[in-house]
């Protein structure tokens, strides 16, 4: 049968390679496509389900965050998008037999790949102490399990409560209202490990920590750049958007260490054109070192800041503070330390000079290439004094654009989700509950691992996710995962997290966006945020893959009801009922939300307002936009060592691993690679097709080891090399983290590659 789960789990450690792309999606991207879809749902299921995927009566597409257009295709998804949507509404099942057959021992062993590929969870499960199998457990047992643990700690700081972006916005509304209502702000969630560093600097650069653009403003600008960020496998559909822009006469700029395929040509399938010749996105590619983003912003608005009529007066002067001070500093920005820091040639410098100061409307997007240095921050605040300097915020078809990954990552941080909440949030949640939310900040995601490594968390509760694999330093944060009294998890497929348990263990099952929601009112629908600040409904159509899946917010209420007791007056039972309650909630709690029921009713939905963008009003400290001055920060290589950035294949979304090809790098049937400049191969005398451990470096002394990968000689940055995460995660320790944000830096790891026992 097409939809059968794979029987042994594959090597990923003998991969073959071949020549790089330089051309994304097309008719290669399709027949992936319908190839994956079918092995997982089979031809009428695929067809059914893919073309209610992101349609304003469908549902959203899990894959990415990237908004959708007003007028969109009857296949409004990507390859990518497709994979997620197929790996939900698989036929494959995970069933108590599954579990009775597979001691956790045995699931341990087992690759992230193997997990996901066999199929959905279909009952609650649960490990006790001591054993090595899950079994079956009814809700009603499940959820008395969590209040065993939850009643007994002695306080509630000691329980962790973590969101994955899947999470709709009323379940993580309602999810973090349990939290707070038990006692604690320890709400960290996925944002922590990707863009918590662009909410950082532009909240207090702009004062809101989320874009300021709509799609129509890519459609607008004048100029397009793109830092650190690959569309072509993270986010497909900004293709599209690239290239209607590039039609309307945008040039796009491209600032990464590794070419990327969707970068340098788009082959649309969705029209003749792109599927015969394509579009040339990129118009100049900087090729810069990795963390050298800061020095080649810094030198940038240096050059800016010297040619005459570049600055808009008017606009620094009414609308920005601090001028003075960033200005002073960004003239002592220096022409060769700058190209030191990025390896970059003063006359691709001064092409995008002048591509710059003939563009009227620049939009910068930007993601993890970015956000996961120890100076992510400045490196953002950078990017903001740029845009700054020429009036681009708050300008049609300008402004700043973090790319996010998770579909409702921004909007689970708008409902709460949030170790620190903004006192007016709380002051919200305060009138309309009638209780007092706790005000001491929580843990966010290397906090919480720390305190369960030092004992001083017992419970940790995801809602979504796999935060085993998605963290940093493996071996610390699976050692700190068992030392806790209960892990529980809400999910709807295996991963590595149902195999590294504390002392008792659940897994429960729960719906998937692709599939109807039926509650004691009817059937329901659910919201998501976008990346760009958009709210649209999200209605499953399928059946759910078995009766005993819950829904997150069904889950949610009822663990609430469980452990809070019958005397608790949130109406937990009728938020189940109906979600439109709980979004009559959310419009007196949350700004932006007013009247939701009724604008979320509309199609396509609407968007959330953005003072910097709507109203060019700033509401920072200052009440204006900030120029920011800080040192101008990068790596400095040791002799004989590689910085190393972590990335995804084109067969992976985060930590779910679709396939074991990445095939617009050239690599297949593997994953443990790692890409080498040939110059620097040559140095170091590593013969493409030999077998290094990848061994990182850093001020603790401790040595962290990823052993058996293979060398691929490829045209990265010199003196730079990628590999994939989550394998390469163990080389980033857990304090290696971004100033202020507290991002994990594994965008820049020092490493040394050792010849392989394996090779």
């Amino acid at each position: 049968m097409a939809t059968k789960p794979p029987q042994g789990d594959p090597v990923q450690d003998a991969p073959t390679v071949a020549e790089r792309k330089r051309a994304a999606a097309g008719l290669p991207a399709i027949g992936h496509t319908l190839r994956m879809a079918h092995q997982q749902m089979g031809v009428k299921r695929t067809a059914l389900t893919l073309l209610s995927v992101n349609q304003k009566d469908g549902f959203d597409c899990p894959g990415c965050a990237w908004p959708e257009p007003e007028r969109r295709h009857k296949a409004e998804f990507c390859e990518n998008g497709a994979k997620a949507v197929a790996e939900e509404a698989t036929l494959r099942r995970v069933t108590p037999e599954f579990f009775a057959a597979h001691p956790v021992s045995d699931l341990a062993r087992r690759s992230g790949y193997w997990l996901g590929q066999q199929g959905r969870l279909t009952h609650p499960m649960y490990l006790p102490e001591g054993a090595d199998h899950y079994e079956p457990v009814s809700w009603e047992r499940a959820f008395d399990i969590v209040a065993e643990e939850l009643t007994a700690l002695s306080s509630p700081d000691e329980a962790v409560f973590y969101t994955s972006g899947r999470t709709s916005n009323e379940a993580a509304f309602l999810y973090q209202l349990f939290a707070r209502k038990l006692g604690t702000n320890n709400l960290p969630d996925c944002s922590n490990m990707c863009h918590e560093s662009s909410g950082s600097a532009l909240t207090e650069t702009i004062g809101v920590g989320k874009g300021s653009v709509l799609l129509e403003d890519l459609y607008r600008a004048d100029l397009i750049v793109v830092a650190g960020q690959n569309p072509g496998t993270n986010h497909p559909r900004m293709l599209s958007a690239l290239e209607k822009a590039k039609a309307n006469g945008a040039r796009v700029v491209s600032v990464n260490p590794l070419p990327e395929a969707g970068l340098e040509r788009f082959k649309n399938p969705q029209t003749p054109k792109g599927l015969a010749t394509g579009t040339t996105l990129t118009d100049l590619f900087l090729q810069i070192r990795i963390g050298g983003d800061q020095a080649l912003f810094r030198l940038l608005n240096k050059l800016i800041l010297d040619t005459p009529g570049a600055v808009d007066e008017e606009f620094v002067r009414e609308h920005t503070h601090g001028f003075e001070e960033f200005a002073e500093a960004a003239r002592t920005a220096d022409w060769d330390e700058t190209l030191t820091a990025t390896g970059l040639a003063r006359e691709d410098v001064e092409r995008f000079l002048r591509m710059v100061l003939n563009s009227e409307r620049i939009v910068v997007c930007w993601a993890m290439g970015l956000t996961q240095h120890k100076h992510s921050v400045p490196v953002i605040r950078e990017v903001v004094n740029f845009l700054l300097l020429r009036g681009n915020i708050g300008r049609p078809g300008a402004g700043v654009c973090p790319v996010r990954g998770h579909s409702n990552v921004q909007g689970d941080r708008t409902m709460g989700i949030f170790e620190r909440p903004a006192p007016a949030f709380l002051d919200a949640l305060e009138k309309e509950f009638g209780f007092a939310p706790p005000r001491r900040h929580g843990y966010d995601v290397v906090r919480a691992i720390r305190a369960l490594r030092d004992g001083e968390a017992k419970v940790f509760f995801a809602m979504g996710g796999n935060f085993v694999s998605a963290s940093p330093d493996t071996e610390v944060t699976e050692a700190a995962m068992r030392r806790a009294r209960l892990t529980v998890h809400v999910s709807t497929k295996l991963n590595r997290s149902h195999a590294v348990t504390g002392a008792r263990a659940l897994i429960l099952p729960t719906l998937g966006r692709t599939e109807r929601d039926l509650q004691a009112s009817g059937e329901q629908f659910v919201t998501v945020e976008d990346s760009m600040g958009m709210v649209h409904a999200s209605r499953g159509r399928l059946e759910p893959a078995s009766p005993h899946l819950l829904s997150e917010p069904a889950i949610v209420c009822r663990l609430a009801r469980r452990v809070l007791g019958a005397q608790d007056d949130v109406p937990w039972e009728e938020f189940e009922k109906d979600y439109a309650t709980v979004r009559d909630r959310i419009a007196r709690v949350v700004p932006g939300f007013e009247d939701f029921n009724a604008r979320v009713a509309r199609p396509g939905g609407f968007a959330l307002p953005h003072a910097p963008r709507d109203e060019r009003r700033f509401p920072t400290a200052t009440g204006k936009a900030n120029f920011t001055a800080a040192p101008v920060e990068y790596p400095r290589l040791p002799e004989g060592r590689l910085l190393l950035q972590t990335l995804r294949s084109h067969d992976q979304y985060n930590t779910t691993i679709y396939g074991l090809d990445d095939r617009y790098r050239g690599i297949r049937n593997g994953r443990r690679v790692v890409l080498v400049n040939p110059g620097d191969a040559q140095e170091l005398k590593l013969a493409d097709g030999s077998y290094v451990d990848l061994v990182s470096e850093w001020k603790d002394g401790v040595e962290r080891r990823a052993p058996g990968f293979r060398v691929v000689h490829y045209p990265t940055a010199r003196g730079c090399a990628a590999a994939y995460y989550p394998e390469t995660n163990v080389l980033v320790p857990l304090d290696a983290t971004a100033d202020v944000s507290n991002t994990p830096a594994s965008k820049s790891v020092v490493v040394r590659l050792e010849q392989s026992a394996t090779d």
